[in-house]
């Protein structure tokens, strides 16, 4: 099977600031710009720009994950960012991208060889990417022993976890795997709201955090109350009332109506 998919780009190009309001403004123009019956996909970074964990903090970084994991369309996801890693500081002596190479006095500008640091697997040497005695292309992150795929599989709560979870609700919710996409007001312009909903099937309302501080959102216009899918702080479960959600710090929420 083939797949013809222009990358749409406007989660790295196209936002002038991490901020709410902003992406928001981002999705509604995209989706309204689209012709009847596209499909539209999203991208939050790749080999040529810096990792959505460094561009947006860690913290963010888990909310970004559930933006791209719940607008509609295709997601695409850049190695790395289901266990949150980090663009690496190159050493001179290591650089490999050539324009970084051609003009070392701007490399730390130009070059994209932090973003394509080896995929990091485990705590063994070169995190499991290469051998012992290999010498991989560029350098392993140094966090590599507290960042891996091996050490995530074994936590309840880690971005790992978080993004299994997410895609395992995409894949058996025909709302966010097919379902339509409608931003909502939710009297708080540091959170993005909106819902997935399909016909014959559950609704979902996603509320995400854009900021370090606690927020608060109203939302008893869609429904009184709503039973928590999945949640950036993974020990969030129950039903919450919907006329007072309180959200923490870089915090966001798939809630099932």
């Amino acid at each position: 099977d083939e797949c013809h998919l222009p990358f749409n780009f406007h989660l790295i190009y196209g936002v002038p600031s991490w901020e709410a309001v902003e992406v928001r403004k981002l999705v509604e123009a995209y989706e309204a710009a689209l012709p009847d019956k596209a499909w539209p996909n999203w991208v939050l970074g790749n080999h040529d720009q810096h990792r959505i964990a460094t561009r947006v903090g860690a913290a963010q970084a888990r909310v970004a994950n559930m933006l791209l994991l719940t607008l509609r369309g295709t997601p695409t996801s850049y190695y790395g960012e289901e266990i949150g890693m980090e663009d690496v500081p190159i050493p001179p002596e290591y650089v490999q991208d050539p324009p970084a190479v051609n003009q070392p006095e701007i490399a730390h500008i130009i070059g994209r060889d932090p973003e394509r640091t080896p995929m990091q697997w485990d705590d063994a040497v070169n995190a499991g990417f290469a051998g012992e005695t290999a010498v991989p292309w560029l350098p392993v992150a140094p966090d590599y022993q507290q960042r891996n795929v091996a050490l995530q599989n074994q936590e309840a709560t880690s971005m790992l976890a978080l993004y299994r979870a997410l895609a395992a609700l995409r894949c058996a919710e025909p709302a966010l795997h097919m379902g339509d996409y409608r931003s909502i007001d939710v009297a708080n312009d540091d959170v993005f709201a909106y819902l997935r909903s399909a016909p014959n099937a559950d609704t979902f309302l996603i509320l995400l955090n854009f900021t370090n501080q606690t927020q608060i959102v109203r939302a008893e216009q869609i429904a009184n109350a709503a039973a928590v899918a999945v949640a950036t702080d993974m020990q969030r479960t129950g039903t919450i009332a919907l006329d007072r959600v309180v959200l923490t710090a870089n915090e966001g929420m798939v809630l099932r109506l």
